[in-house]
């Protein structure tokens, strides 16, 4: 390999302070999923009547996702740098793949949701317990819990083995994972809050790579400052 391109990729390096991006993701994503339950009732079939009361506080919810999404992009960009030679071809597609669509469908019921409050803006008395209504917040629940948080489970399923097979993090936190994602599988339709299962076992995965990159950084600098 050639010296300048060596350079180039020890500067390209990810810094460790960069798993906070995890914690951001999940801290967002928490924030997001409290703004649109408070305000959004859980029945798809609901005439609407949020859209008269809380259409502001869904506004500040649908304009957090973009964060929420660099977070969780940057997030899946430090788990691959702690990965390194070590990433399994195989289960690094799943985890990758997984982790792509789990953020285009939240991106995409967002968008149903954003269309429905222009829509009401333009058409407020048209829209209101309306087919077209129904239809857009029966497609975006659809998106959420059934499309989403299943990929969710993929991606979490995906870590965890690639937690085990690599030391990424510690087996309990990657056998947490399976057990977290076999409660996604089987009971996201049985509570509303399960969408939270997710962001918070990666808070938890995120705080311990936070930690354990701070407390390699120190080893390291140890032995120099002794001698």
């Amino acid at each position: 390999m050639p010296h300048d391109a060596i350079i180039t990729r020890a500067n390209l390096k990810t810094p460790k302070a960069a798993a906070v991006a995890g914690i951001l993701f999940s801290v967002l994503v928490i924030a997001i999923f409290w703004l649109l339950r408070a305000a959004i009732p859980a029945d798809p079939l609901e005439a609407g009547a949020w859209l008269t009361a809380d259409r502001g506080q869904v506004a500040l919810a649908l304009n957090l996702m973009p964060l929420a999404g660099v977070s969780f992009l940057w997030f899946i960009g430090v788990l691959r740098d702690r990965l390194g030679a070590r990433e399994d071809r195989f289960f690094a597609t799943v985890f990758l793949g997984s982790a792509l669509l789990f953020l285009s469908t939240v991106f995409a019921a967002a968008a149903v949701i954003g269309a429905i409050l222009i829509t009401f803006t333009e058409q407020p008395t048209e829209i209101l317990n309306s087919a077209t209504l129904h239809i857009a917040r029966a497609l975006a629940y659809n998106l959420i819990n059934v499309y989403a948080i299943k990929m969710a489970c993929v991606f979490m399923i995906s870590t965890s083995t690639v937690a085990i097979s690599t030391g990424l993090a510690p087996r309990w936190i990657a056998l947490l994972g399976y057990v977290l994602a076999l409660v996604l599988l089987l009971g996201s339709y049985l509570q509303t809050w399960s969408f939270l299962v997710m962001p918070l076992w990666v808070l938890l995965l995120s705080s311990y790579i936070l930690v354990d990159n701070f407390r390699a950084g120190d080893a390291t600098v140890a032995p120099g400052a002794g001698g």
